[in-house]
């Protein structure tokens, strides 16, 4: 399961409410100016994809588009909303996930993923290549 707040305003909530369906799909450092402005910019008034040169590609289960640049892709299909104030929450289940697989093989090759996080704002930041293995076998007998 995931859940997303989408506030009532944007286009992605009237989308979600009649089909039913969502995907999230995970961004790079890569197309970070084109992540802030897919936030910013209403899909009422400009076609995002043209705008931005990202590129559609057909979802596996649901009717939204993936979009290739991203590294993976989550498809839902809507189980619950709960109205929160001034957004909505979504709860989707997933019913097919797949990442690209230059980027994935076993886990995130994090030197090619550069996965982008949101801090607030217009700001934005990716993690540190350092992988950690936690030596729990040794704490589990």
């Amino acid at each position: 399961m995931v859940a997303i707040g989408v506030s009532p305003r944007r286009l992605s909530h009237t989308l979600i409410e009649e089909t039913k369906e969502f995907i999230v799909n995970i961004p790079t450092m890569d197309i970070v100016n084109e992540t802030l402005y897919c936030g910013r910019i209403s899909g009422r008034r400009v076609d995002k994809f043209k705008e931005t040169g990202l590129t559609p590609i057909p979802a596996k289960k649901v009717k939204p588009p993936a979009i290739k640049e991203c590294v993976a892709h989550l498809e839902c299909r809507l189980r619950s909303q709960i109205e929160t104030g001034d957004h909505t929450i979504f709860i989707g289940e997933v019913i097919e996930a797949y990442a690209n697989k230059d980027t994935f093989k076993t886990g995130y090759d994090l030197r090619k993923a550069r996965m982008l996080f949101h801090v607030g704002g217009d700001d934005f930041t990716t993690l540190k290549v350092r992988v950690t293995r936690p030596k729990i076998k040794q704490m589990l007998r």
